[in-house]
């Protein structure tokens, strides 16, 4: 199953103005940026630099104090004034999150986990969300786990699954969160790969990843971010090879040249 299978052109995602406080703690200042439908944006920076805050945001999984999130042509939350239930329903129809732990459900097996979405909260057939969810797997590479439960995968094979079951409710827009930290080095490969195909695909994904190699090669931007701003933004060639900022250069030398 193709993400443009007689599908329209992808949707874009537009962030205007995004800002959080926890107390008197700034954890996001002013994040503007957007993502052109079908492309890739990585968002790289430090631990608790506020990564992980502006994905939820885009969720409505975090609320944020102010700013707009718009995906396509007909959705747009502006979070400075009160946000309804159909609000957040509106952007979670829109964007799924894939997880850097999982959050597969333990009692139900993959297919179960892959179909319970689109069953229960969206309400579409069984049996056609069935045969989606089998494709969905096949996609994956795990056609031949649909009937056993978390604990028997790898953690390389759940993170697969909660890609696939991101993908199962339809969303025009993927959010990754750090989809590879919690795994071995041998099994990130696998799920690299899954999202390389995605994007390949033309599917609109906001990506938050320390794995630098992955993002020169299938970013089509790359937000740097420090203290809860965007210190500098570009092209991968541009950020990597040659970046504007003292901060960025920093960053990106600690992770490139680890022991120097």
């Amino acid at each position: 199953m193709s993400h443009t299978d007689g599908a329209q052109a992808p949707a874009g995602l537009s962030v205007s103005g995004l800002s959080k406080s926890f107390g008197h703690h700034r954890v996001l200042q002013d994040i503007s940026f957007e993502v052109a439908g079908g492309s890739v944006v990585v968002i790289i920076g430090p631990s608790g630099s506020g990564k992980t805050t502006i994905l939820r945001s885009l969720n409505a999984l975090e609320t944020p104090d102010a700013g707009i999130v718009r995906i396509g042509a007909d959705v747009a939350v502006d979070f400075s004034s009160a946000v309804t239930k159909a609000d957040i329903a509106a952007l979670r129809r829109k964007s799924a999150m894939v997880f850097q732990h999982y959050n597969l459900f333990p009692h139900m097996t993959v297919l179960q986990n892959i179909t319970e979405g689109p069953v229960q909260v969206q309400k579409r057939p069984a049996d056609q969300v069935r045969a989606e969810a089998l494709e969905l797997l096949h996609k994956v590479g795990l056609d031949e786990k649909k009937d056993v439960y978390p604990f028997e995968l790898s953690g390389g094979q759940q993170q697969r699954v909660g890609i696939a079951r991101a993908l199962a409710i339809r969303p025009e827009v993927l959010l990754f969160d750090e989809a590879t930290s919690a795994l071995d080095p041998e099994l990130v490969g696998d799920v690299l790969g899954v999202m390389k195909d995605l994007a390949q695909e033309g599917w609109t994904m906001v990506v938050v990843t320390h794995e630098l190699e992955f993002a020169r090669r299938v970013a089509d931007q790359v937000l740097f971010l420090d203290h809860g701003a965007i210190v500098e933004s570009g092209p991968p060639q541009t950020i990597f090879t040659d970046p504007q900022e003292p901060r960025t250069r920093k960053f990106l030398s600690r992770l490139l040249h680890p022991l120097d």
